[in-house]
C-alpha cells in the first residue's frame, strides 16, 4: 500500500508540471509505469523514460499554455507558434504530438507524453481509425485523469477493449489459455508495427503478458461478463502435465459466433476486411461470406496489421521533427538496443 501510495505522488507530481483546464483523460503505461519481465521492479527503476497520453479538448490552447510554462520540451517546431503545433498534431500521423525524452529536474524523471484531440481519441477508440492509442489501451495502463463524467469517451473506453476481444476470438481456436488470449490482444498493435523489425525487444509481448496477467484477467473482466454466451472460462484449470494453475477458455466457434464477432469489429477494420477479402460489397451483407472463410484468421490479422503498419510509419516519421534529430537519435538508439538485448 505505501509503495502504490509512493508512485501515485510522483505522478501528481508530473501532472503538476502540464496545464490541467483542457484534460479530458490522461494515462501513463509501458515498462516505466508496468511491469514487465526482462525489466527490473519498477520501485528500483531509475533511468526508464515514463510515457504518458494527454487526451484535450482544446490542443491550440493547450500547446499555447505548455509552450508558455516549459517551451524547452519543444523541438525547434516551436519557433512556428502554437498554431503549427496544432496542425502538426491534428493533420499527420496517427493525430499525436510528441515530446521525447523531457526531463522534470526538479522530481528527478524523465517522460515521453503524447497529445491527442478528444475527437480524435473517441476516433480512434471506437473505430479503430490509427489503432495507436487504442492500441496501447487494450494492455493495463495506469489512469491518471479519470473520464470524470464525460460518458461517451467512458463508453469509447469501453468499446475498444470489447473489440479487442471480439477480434482476437476470431483469431484464436476452440480452446486457449488467459495466456494465450492476452498475447493475442496485446499483439495486436505490435505485430504491424514496423518498429517491431527493428527497434523493439522481440520478446515484448511475451514479456508484457507474462507479468501482467492478472491485471489484463481484471481489465477484461468485464467484457467476458458481457461475452457468456460465446466464451467460457475455468478459473481452476491445471497445465497438462503439472498442477500448475490456469484460466483456460472455451469458445463458440460457429459461423453464427464469428458472425456476431465480425458484425462487432471497428468501422476501420471493417472497411480493411472488405478491401482485403474476395468479397466486394456493403460489410454487414457480406458478413455471413467472411464467417464461413477458410482463411479467416489470416485475412483479419492482415487487416489489422494493415491498419498498424501505415499509422506506425507516418507517426514514427512525424515524431522525428517533434522531438527535434538529436533526441530522436538517442531515443531510436535505446530502442534498438532492444533489439538485440
Amino acid at each position: 500500500m505505501f509503495l502504490i501510495f509512493v508512485e501515485m505522488s510522483i505522478f501528481k507530481d508530473i501532472l503538476a508540471h502540464f496545464p490541467r483546464g483542457s484534460l479530458s483523460y490522461a494515462f501513463a503505461y509501458g515498462s516505466g509505469v508496468k511491469q514487465q519481465i526482462g525489466y527490473e521492479a519498477i520501485s528500483k527503476q531509475k533511468n526508464n523514460v515514463i510515457d504518458l497520453i494527454f487526451c484535450v479538448r482544446d490542443p491550440l490552447g493547450w500547446h499555447a499554455e505548455n509552450m508558455n510554462r516549459q517551451e524547452s520540451h519543444y523541438s525547434l517546431l516551436r519557433l512556428l507558434g502554437p498554431r503549427f503545433i496544432m496542425n502538426y498534431q491534428e493533420h499527420l500521423g496517427a493525430r499525436v504530438y510528441f515530446n521525447t525524452l523531457v526531463p522534470l529536474n526538479d522530481i528527478h524523471v524523465t517522460v515521453k507524453y503524447g497529445v491527442i484531440s478528444r475527437e480524435h481519441f473517441l476516433d480512434d477508440l471506437m473505430n479503430w481509425r490509427y489503432l495507436y492509442v487504442a492500441g496501447r489501451l487494450h494492455k493495463p495502463t495506469l489512469e491518471l485523469v479519470p473520464t470524470n463524467g464525460d460518458e461517451v469517451l467512458k463508453e469509447a473506453l469501453k468499446k475498444n477493449l470489447s473489440s479487442a476481444f471480439h477480434v482476437a476470438l476470431l483469431l484464436l481456436p476452440e480452446r486457449f489459455t488467459a495466456y494465450q488470449l492476452f498475447h493475442i490482444i496485446s499483439r495486436l498493435s505490435y505485430k504491424g508495427d514496423f518498429r517491431m523489425v527493428f527497434g523493439e525487444n522481440k520478446q515484448k509481448v511475451r514479456n508484457i503478458v507474462l507479468a501482467q496477467e492478472k491485471e489484463f484477467l481484471e481489465l477484461y473482466s468485464p467484457v467476458m461478463q458481457n461475452l457468456t454466451d460465446y466464451v467460457a472460462a475455468d478459473f481452476n484449470a491445471k497445465e497438462i502435465g503439472t498442477d500448475r494453475k490456469i484460466v483456460q477458455f472455451e469458445q463458440d466457434t460457429s459461423s453464427n459466433a464469428k458472425i456476431y464477432h465480425l458484425r462487432n469489429a471497428p468501422i476501420e477494420l471493417q472497411r480493411r476486411l472488405v478491401s482485403n477479402s474476395a468479397f466486394k460489397g456493403d460489410y454487414m451483407k457480406i458478413v455471413s461470406h467472411l464467417a464461413e472463410s477458410h482463411n479467416l484468421r489470416e485475412l483479419v490479422q492482415t487487416s489489422v496489421n494493415d491498419i498498424v503498419w501505415r499509422s506506425s510509419i507516418s507517426q514514427s516519421l512525424k515524431n522525428i521533427p517533434s522531438a527535434g534529430l538529436f533526441k530522436s537519435l538517442v531515443y531510436s538508439y535505446s530502442k534498438a538496443l532492444k533489439t538485440f538485448s
